[in-house]
This record gives structure tokens, sequence and C-alpha cells, in this order.
């Protein structure tokens, strides 16, 4: 696991989306898995800037969901899947055509989850999974005790996940889904590479338990460590419980360009 400390969420989004355009320039048809969330947002931004500015063509990318609502109705504009068309999608210049996600509405919602699981199986694999972590240390929503071997599968959310998403839905957490379809922690280590955005204090808790404290279920994003192309991106806030910091700095300051992220 690379753990790479930047000033700030745009030092970030600015680092990982170059990550991104490297990946598109090798691969041009790459299939990028995304998350959802604010924390997110400055990759995006960036990466669809270096596309309007020429510096990579999307045209080929493919865009993949981590996670997804159940019964919430795919046009709602805080469905997963509209979030993603919005903030990703639409700006790289892509169609619904270059999409995939979970379908959260489905008559048979464990079926779908087996379907698409398959799908990306089937897609050739996800070459970069982007991902938050939750204040729990939960990835996509594998909540705290989830299965290391997870696959895609639906998901009770906690009290605390739900509270934390309700900033979305005008503060109301009624209005928030009690369920969800998410990627497991088994199909998300499948991902080529697997690279963790995290700012702000609040977050500092959750990275420390993951990168420097022992795999566990009760911290899902701690299966990380065992990924062979894992890297965590965060900020100063975000890296302030790191013992190991200062190596993290050191490392990353001497590490051969030719390596990249």
């Amino acid at each position: 696991m690379e753990v790479v400390i930047v000033k700030d969420a745009q030092a970030g989004g600015e680092l990982i989306a170059e990550a991104m355009a490297a990946l598109l320039r090798r691969k041009p048809d790459a299939l990028l898995g995304v998350a959802t969330g604010s924390t997110p947002l400055p990759v995006y931004e960036a990466l669809s800037a270096k596309v309007r500015a020429g510096a990579v063509d999307a045209s080929r990318a493919r865009i993949c969901q981590l996670d997804e609502y159940v019964g919430l109705p795919a046009d709602h504009p805080e469905s997963y899947r509209s979030t993603v068309l919005r903030q990703v999608v639409e700006p790289l210049g892509l169609t619904e055509d270059a999409f995939m996600g979970p379908d959260g509405n489905a008559a048979d919602v464990q079926a779908a989850c087996e379907a698409y699981d398959r799908a990306l199986r089937e897609a050739g694999g996800v070459d970069l999974q982007l991902l938050g972590i939750g204040t729990d240390g939960h990835i996509g929503f594998n909540e705290p005790c989830s299965s290391l071997a997870s696959r895609t599968r639906i998901k009770t959310l906690t009290q605390q996940t739900r509270v934390d998403n309700a900033r979305f839905f005008d503060n109301d957490i009624e209005q928030v889904p009690h369920h969800v379809i998410t990627q497991g922690i088994g199909t998300i280590l499948e991902a080529r590479h697997l690279v963790l955005l995290a700012t702000g204090e609040g977050k500092a808790d959750a990275v420390a338990a993951s990168v420097e404290g022992p795999v566990a279920a009760l911290v899902p994003a701690s299966a990380l460590q065992l990924h062979p192309h894992a890297t965590v991106v965060v900020d100063e806030a975000a890296a302030s419980k790191l013992k190991l910091a200062d190596y993290f700095r050191h490392t990353y300051a001497n590490k051969p360009v030719w390596q990249g992220l």
C-alpha cells in the first residue's frame, strides 16, 4: 500500500485525475470505477478539465458504479446513477452507453446484484477503482463487519451512514434509504488499481485504522492492505493520526518518476 499525503483536496484531486488520464493514454477503453459523495468531486473536476483542454481523450472510457440505493427511482437526483451521470459521465463528454451500474429497482434485487458482479467480470474487470472512506472505515457500502470476501450484494446501512448521507436529502434522514446494493469487498479487491481518497480531520481515525491497524472486518477499508496495487491519498487533516506520516512523506518525495501513482 502506498500512502500519499497532499496539501489539500484539490491537490489530491489533481493527482488522482492525472493517474486516470495516464491510464486512459495507455488504455483508451479503460473501465473506471467511481465513487459518489463530496470527497471525489475534485477528481472529476480535474479530469474533465483535462478532457476539455485536450490533455487526454476519454471518448472510449467506460464508467462503472460502486454502489446504489435500493428503491430510489433511477431518475431521482440523489440516486447514484443520476449522480454519476451528472458528475462524471456528462462532464467527460460520454453517453449512458459508456456507463454500467446495478439496478436498485429490480424485482429481484439479489439477482440484480449477481448480474452486476458478473457484468463487471465480463467487461474485463475494473482497471482503476476510486474509493472514499466512511467515518467508520467503510468502503462502498460495506459497513463494519462485512466479509472481506463479499461479492456485490444487498446491505443495510448503519444509522451513522444514514446520518452522514442525510445532507444529500435536505438533512432529512427519513428520506435516506435503509438498503443499498454495493460491490462487495471481494469484488472491489479484484480491480487492478485501488485509489482511496480521504480529506478532512473527520476521516483521520478511519484512515489511521485502515492503513496502520490490523486487517479486520471491523474496518472494511483495511482490506486494501491485501491488494498488490493500492494507493491511499490523504490531505494533511486526514493524515493527522498517522504514526508513520513522516515516513510516508519521505517515501513519496523520493519515489522514482517511472513508478507513477
